[in-house]
């Protein structure tokens, strides 16, 4: 009872601690609330004393946060969040249409990601698990930013082919490019994950049997899969909530009325019941992803997990041996040395939307600047960026992982704040400027490492080899360092570099929403952003930064493919040595 009362606590504080730092939002950034909210009705409208003094007389502005706060959590026992401060309307059923629209898209896209899960793996899958070369198409689909996905979908399926609708929220038909757009790049990385372990799951022993009996391919391979999906639902709950909260982007861009949007216009307007109750909603569907996935994943392993009587997926493998990572690293690089030397401010209207040439191997951009060069010195800052902030995850992931009771809350009320968000709470207490998207992309990358981490090692703590280990009366500390550390880190480092791209797409996305870097830096997402609306008429200046994410994407997927558990090669002891040996064993701790 004692163990399942903490987390419970924990997560209700850290809830209440996130309510609270969502209500205090102005004070922290030392704005007035009233002329925030006189901007976001009418902009147009004088800001002069009487009228700031009466919007803080209706919306009791006077009374301070706290007793704010006091009210508004209040009504929650009667399921009143209170009204908008914006448009007047009750909150509860506003942010629950929003839920809605924001879960039935985040169904679709889960299904478009299952998809693409299981194509990035079929390969593996046909072979029964002898591994092959790591795909470049999950690599590129992982790395294409989903507001650029969502852009090109929605330009050239939706408006220049009209298959499908591009705007608004209509119907089933009004859903497809949306969940393409969210759910083509979480698939990829699932996918990714997936293909990971099915070599570990196929050389089990219970596998081989079954080939040797005849059994069909398709009952394996079915079989396999089952095998590796409890390591991977606890992800699976961070997508969920990471695609109904973090879409914010392709609602924007599909104009669909989602949950993400409308926390994002709440923020911007400083309209706090809404920007709160949306918060809350986040973290309640967080909780319950994460019960969700914890449930089925005991029901798939079933007694194996207690009994401690589960095979080790993870297995001692020779790293691959191959040439790609090499090949994309040398075109980056080649791509970052050639762009330079030339420079990016430099402006020259007369070669405006250039096409590509020897003079502009990328063209020119809407100012007439060269986009190879906005391309290569934009690389410093993202990738660098990127990279620091990969190793202080994998290490925060790491270390919190081990301590699953401690970070599994943590992990839920995280994973429920969107980047957006995170970065305008940075925003308040740090200020704005450069540094805002990392620190906020900082407060969020390590916890799928996390419970990455955590479900590892709640199922490598089950298997053989550890229970026969500590049967021989190892301690723990012998226990972590020689059986459980090399067994999860190859894996969790394999899932750091695959999110590398993902943090310079989230880098870019902040960027692109505004909420980082500024014009005229030449940050990838920046670059995005400028050049969106001329895709039509230079779709060179959008795919130059968007091939060199995918580019990013490639490298990290076949550097991961190089990572792996080395075989620890034995001398076979003489007789009267292993007594000594048993002896040293038992002592170790």
């Amino acid at each position: 009872m004692r163990h399942q009362l903490t987390p419970l606590l924990w997560r209700s504080g850290l809830t209440v601690a996130l309510v609270c730092g969502i209500g205090l939002l102005p004070w922290l950034s030392r704005t007035d609330p009233a002329l925030t909210v006189l901007k976001a009705r009418s902009a147009e409208r004088d800001p002069t004393p009487e009228v700031l003094a009466d919007i803080r007389d209706r919306l009791d502005l006077d009374d301070g946060p706290w007793r704010l706060l006091g009210h508004w959590a209040g009504g929650l026992w009667r399921g009143d969040a209170g009204r908008s401060w914006i448009s007047g309307a009750e909150v509860t059923p506003a942010v629950l249409q929003a839920l809605g629209v924001s879960l039935l898209l985040m169904a679709v896209a889960l299904a478009v990601a299952a998809v693409t899960a299981g194509l990035v793996c079929a390969r593996t899958l046909y072979r029964q698990g002898r591994r092959g070369r790591a795909g470049g198409g999950s690599a590129v689909l992982a790395a294409l930013p989903e507001f650029l996905t969502a852009s090109v979908l929605a330009t050239v399926v939706g408006v220049q082919l009209g298959w499908l609708p591009a705007l608004g929220w209509y119907g089933p038909r009004w859903t497809v490019l949306p969940a393409l757009a969210l759910g083509l790049p979480a698939g990829a990385v699932l996918g990714r994950l997936l293909d990971d372990l099915l070599p570990g799951a196929f050389a089990e022993s219970w596998a081989r049997a079954a080939a040797a009996r005849g059994l069909p391919r398709r009952i394996i391979a079915r079989q396999a899969v089952r095998r590796c999906v409890p390591a991977l639902l606890p992800n699976t709950g961070l997508f969920v909530v990471g695609l109904t909260g973090g879409s914010v982007a392709v609602e924007q861009i599909f104009d669909i009325p989602g949950l993400g949007r409308t926390t994002l216009q709440a923020a911007l307007a400083q309209d706090l019941p809404v920007l709160q109750a949306g918060t809350l909603a986040l973290v309640l569907l967080a909780a319950a992803a994460t019960g969700a996935s914890r449930l089925a994943a005991r029901l798939l392993i079933g007694p194996a997990l207690r009994d401690g009587a589960l095979p080790s997926l993870h297995r001692p493998t020779p790293p691959a041996r191959a040439i790609q990572p090499f090949l994309h690293g040398a075109v980056l690089l080649a791509v970052v040395a050639l762009g330079l030397p030339r420079d990016p401010l430099a402006l020259n209207t007369r070669e405006r939307l250039r096409s590509p040439s020897w003079a502009h191997p990328f063209g020119t951009d809407a100012l007439g600047r060269d986009v190879l060069a906005r391309v290569a010195h934009g690389a410093l800052d993202t990738l660098l960026l990127a990279l620091a902030i990969s190793a202080v995850a994998l290490l925060a992931g790491v270390l919190l992982g081990l301590l699953p009771r401690l970070s599994g809350p943590l992990v839920d009320t995280v994973n429920a704040v969107p980047p957006v968000l995170g970065a305008l709470l940075v925003t308040a207490v740090a200020g704005g400027g450069p540094v805002t998207p990392a620190l906020a992309v900082s407060l969020v990358a390590w916890a799928p490492l996390a419970t990455h981490t955590s479900a590892l090692l709640r199922q490598e703590r089950a298997a053989l080899h550890v229970t026969a280990t500590r049967g021989l009366g190892a301690g723990r500390w012998y226990v972590l360092r020689h059986e459980l550390l090399p067994a999860v880190l190859p894996p969790v480092t394999r899932h750091a570099l695959l999110r590398l791209p993902g943090i310079a797409l989230a880098l870019a996305s902040l960027a692109f929403l505004g909420l980082g870097a500024q014009p005229p830096s030449p940050e990838w997402g920046l670059l995005l952003a400028e050049n969106q609306p001329y895709a039509e008429r230079a779709p060179w200046a959008v795919l130059a930064p968007a091939a060199v994410l995918a580019l990013l994407g490639a490298l990290a997927v076949s550097a991961a493919g190089g990572v792996r558990r080395r075989p620890r090669h034995r001398t076979v002891e003489a007789p009267v040595e292993r007594p000594a040996r048993v002896r040293e064993l038992v002592g170790a701790e």
